[in-house]
């Protein structure tokens, strides 16, 4: 459940570019010792809202989404879009020099999405952002970036993107020692095919340049086989094969499990149940889990 945001309100100019962002968190995490830990003396999180006002979708940087996604070409703005307009204000939260934990190898561990009504292309956005939920995984230290979109004065969109510090330990932590239950293959009801250059394609139309997501050379030297696919990137495909059944509100939730390595041809499942739909993502050969996720329209 999302707590209220910080009282206190901190307004950027404009949304920040990831570049940027990346760039200031890589020299943080550095000095950290990469794998360091949290930085000294901090158990707590940023008390403060980010806030950028009079946000707009660009039509052309809309379109490139629509097509690369597999999304159809309207005016409204797909919920995994949104995400892409706004995550950057959130992400600025971890760059911060009282932000606990460093940002490289920071690993997306989950998200979830709120929509409450479709946001259309020509509206006026406000964007705000804060971090919460500090707590230990049976890996390290995981934290929610939690990010809302209004338009109009309320509060349209809502996503809480779930991060995993590896290997860092926050001091008296209680160690959470779960493990992810096994996982059978469904029956699938597709396949992907994802060239070598879609994490480059992503990054074009999300700005998160993340290296590991570039080129094998790039993601190699961050401890990947070979680059892999953006996180948001496979949820949100896995939305648009969903497609107009998700209705105009409902939630949408996704657990990374494994990444994809590119290029790839992972198996799909995407089936109703439980009055809305599921979807599946793994390896064919394998069997491992790539990542799972519902989507679920709110009763009346």
């Amino acid at each position: 459940m999302t707590s209220p945001a910080p009282a206190t309100q901190v307004a950027l100019p404009r949304v920040p570019a990831l570049g940027g962002l990346y760039g200031r968190g890589l020299v943080a995490s550095a000095r950290l010792g990469v794998t360091g830990g949290a930085r000294p003396g901090t158990r707590t999180l940023p008390d403060v809202t980010y806030v950028v006002d009079d946000v707009r979708a660009d039509a052309d940087h809309l379109t490139a989404y629509q097509h690369l996604l597999h999304e159809p070409a309207t005016d409204a703005l797909p919920a995994g879009y949104v995400h892409v307009l706004a995550f950057p204000v959130a992400m600025a939260l971890m760059v911060r020099p009282d932000f606990p934990l460093p940002l490289l190898g920071m690993v997306h561990l989950a998200n979830r999405v709120e929509q409450r009504r479709v946001l259309a292309l020509g509206e006026r956005l406000a964007v705000r952002a804060w971090a919460q939920d500090l707590r230990p995984h049976r890996s390290g230290t995981q934290v929610d970036l939690v990010t809302e979109v209004a338009s109009g004065g309320d509060v349209a969109w809502r996503g809480v993107s779930t991060y995993l510090a590896k290997g860092v330990r926050l001091p008296d932590a209680p160690r959470d020692d779960s493990e992810r239950p096994a996982f059978t293959p469904p029956v699938r009801t597709g396949r992907w095919e994802l060239p070598a250059d879609v994490g480059r394609r992503y990054a074009a139309v999300s700005g998160d340049r993340n290296p590991i997501h570039l080129s094998p050379l790039t993601a190699r030297a961050l401890g990947f086989k070979r680059a892999i696919a953006h996180g948001m990137y496979t949820a949100s495909r896995a939305l648009a094969d969903v497609g107009a059944a998700r209705g105009d509100a409902f939630t949408w939730s996704v657990e990374f499990a494994a990444p994809v390595l590119l290029p790839a041809t992972p198996d799909v499942r995407v089936a109703p149940a439980d009055g809305g739909h599921e979807f599946t993502v793994w390896h064919p050969r394998t069997g491992r889990l790539h990542l799972a996720g519902k989507v679920r329209t709110p009763h009346p």
